[in-house]
């Protein structure tokens, strides 16, 4: 017997309902009186049963399933503790910090993932230098459209051109370099959009850079006191890279700001950081490495039996790699660098471990994407014309687009797994949504992520083993 909130309503023995809201101290005595009549009543055997239903029942309005939860967990813990004995007694200790650095360099003194993310200055200066003639009238608005597109162009192809023609590029540095230059992308795709709508916002013609560096008034932000910085005054390089460095990739003129950097919060996420950052390459090295060797063979002479054996005992480990990863990097890293820029919107995810269709997740665990997406990209289109369900399947091929440019080009081959797994989210969603709901369209979700990653991890490695190991022999 139990409930939550202020008071319980109280069932008789005869099935009816007490009139009154018992509180909590109320019912505890009414329990104890009960169990009192019960152990008389028992004591001259006359009642030992009463009107109940069993507490599986759906009548039975129980909802406390703390402990099989708790259960489900220690199974999990037990059952990922054995594979990972098991793995251990096979394998021996695997983990070596020391091999990561040579993911990183072949040659110790050839950096060119690093050359390359130095180089990402030099398009910082041109993004900054064609929104400062804009705003001053020097070129007009179709010229700096142009100039806009050829820059971002040349973000998404010069490191492209680089890992594919520089062979000391390991594909673990591309991947760093590449990303930094897609975030680079997305980035100035936000500033120059928000720049313009600026400028179509300040009807008076501006002249010079030193009008309007600051507003009059002030904004409040808790104890934070800080100036509203008007257009065109946020052209400077301060701001520029402070909006790089800020973990989020829409621009704004005036980020909300925290009022002070909280110590102790920086260091359990800096702590928390280098923690998990070691815990994932232990584990890719001990369990996902040899899981993914031995896969190698089924996939070769085509035993489908073996692949899905193989696919499903590398689900696991990839599947608790990938959700360490997400506390790392949208938890523990955004949130650290979050506070030490004092940057005040730490949503970067929402609930999507609830998602009852694939639609919602992809809305919930990547916040900084999905409002780029739907700032820059999803409402511009609906603006446009563009109907609903085509708006959004044109989302879902842009991000297809960038998952395959960050897999293919540091892997130097075109297999397009990573396009073709983004793409089936569509019709995934609309079956989802259409048939499901409630706890089995968050099974169904918790499912897709759980086997289609390792599917795509296996497409990948395959492909790569077929053209690099054996086309070496």
């Amino acid at each position: 017997m139990g409930g939550s909130g202020g008071g319980v309503r109280r069932r008789g023995q005869s099935g009816g309902k007490v009139s009154r809201t018992l509180s909590h101290k109320d019912l505890k005595e009414l329990e104890l009186k009960e169990e009192e009549e019960e152990e008389n009543r028992e004591s001259y055997g006359l009642s030992c049963h009463k009107l109940q239903e069993s507490l599986l029942s759906s009548a039975s309005g129980y909802s406390n399933y703390r402990g099989i939860l708790n259960w489900c967990v220690v199974m999990l813990i037990l059952s990922n503790a054995r594979l990972f004995l098991e793995n251990l007694i096979k394998y021996g200790i695997l983990v070596d910090p020391i091999q990561v650095i040579s993911l990183f360099l072949k040659d110790p003194y050839s950096w060119p993932a690093l050359c390359l993310i130095i180089a990402s200055n030099f398009f910082v200066i041109v993004t900054l230098q064609i929104e400062r003639r804009m705003a001053v009238g020097s070129i007009s608005e179709r010229l700096g459209f142009i100039l806009h597109t050829i820059n971002l162009i040349t973000i998404l192809t010069f490191p492209a051109a680089v890992v594919l023609t520089v062979p000391s590029v390991t594909p673990v540095g591309a991947v760093l370099a590449l990303m930094c230059y897609t975030i680079l992308f997305l980035k100035f795709y936000s500033y120059k959009d928000v720049n313009r709508w600026s400028r179509e916002q300040c009807k008076a013609k501006v002249k010079t850079l030193s009008r309007s560096l600051s507003a009059p008034g002030l904004k409040e932000n808790g104890e934070a006191v800080q100036s509203v910085v008007m257009y065109p005054g946020n052209l400077t390089y301060k701001d520029m890279y402070y909006f790089l460095f800020a973990p989020t990739l829409c621009y704004e003129l005036n980020f909300p700001r925290s009022p002070r950097i909280r110590k102790r919060f920086l260091l359990r996420r800096m702590f928390e950081m280098l923690f998990f950052i070691q815990l994932q390459v232990g584990l890719i090295q001990q369990w996902m490495v040899p899981a993914i060797q031995n896969s190698m063979k089924p996939f070769r002479d085509m035993d489908y039996s073996r692949m899905i054996e193989r696919l499903l005992k590398l689900a696991v480990p990839n599947h608790l790699i990938w959700l360490i990863f997400f506390y790392w990097f949208f938890h523990s890293s955004m949130n650290f660098l979050a506070e030490l820029m004092q940057f005040g919107d730490r949503e970067f995810y929402r609930d999507w471990w609830n998602s009852e269709t694939v639609t919602y997740f992809w809305k919930n665990w990547n916040i900084p994407v999905h409002k780029w997406c739907s700032r820059h990209f999803y409402k511009p289109m609906l603006k446009r014309g563009v109907n609903k369900p085509m708006a959004q399947v044109a989302v879902f091929l842009a991000s297809a687009f960038f998952h395959e440019y960050l897999v293919s080009v540091p892997l130097k081959m075109f297999r397009l797994w990573a396009f073709m797994g983004m793409m089936a989210q569509v019709p995934l969603a609309w079956l989802v949504g259409r048939f499901l709901s409630g706890n089995y369209g968050n099974a169904a979700v918790w499912l897709s992520l759980i086997i289609g990653q390792p599917v795509a991890v296996l497409m990948y490695v395959h492909d790569y083993y077929i053209l690099n190991q054996e086309g070496s022999l």
